[in-house]
């Protein structure tokens, strides 16, 4: 069950992500994009004393904010300017 909203959220995730970053991808890339996301924002968050509520709600805000640093950086990284 809980390899299943792992999927859920990081689908979720990956997906506001890409909207605020403008860089819509499909469905399998969102999945990946949140989860690494998630991973990320639970570091950052940990890093800057930042604990979200628990829950689903509080996990999909970690990833989310994870998933639009990784998106950040990957565009500096390949030189995606818009």
């Amino acid at each position: 069950m809980g390899f299943i909203i792992w999927i859920i959220i990081g689908g979720l995730a990956g997906w506001l992500a890409g909207i605020v970053m403008k860089n819509q991808s499909g469905l399998l890339m969102n999945i990946v994009i949140g989860i690494i996301g998630a991973f990320v924002g639970g570091w950052l968050f940990n890093v800057l004393g930042i604990m979200p509520s628990g829950g689903f709600v509080g996990s999909l805000i970690t990833a989310t904010v994870g998933a639009i640093v990784l998106l950040f950086v990957a565009g500096l990284v390949t030189g995606k300017r818009r």
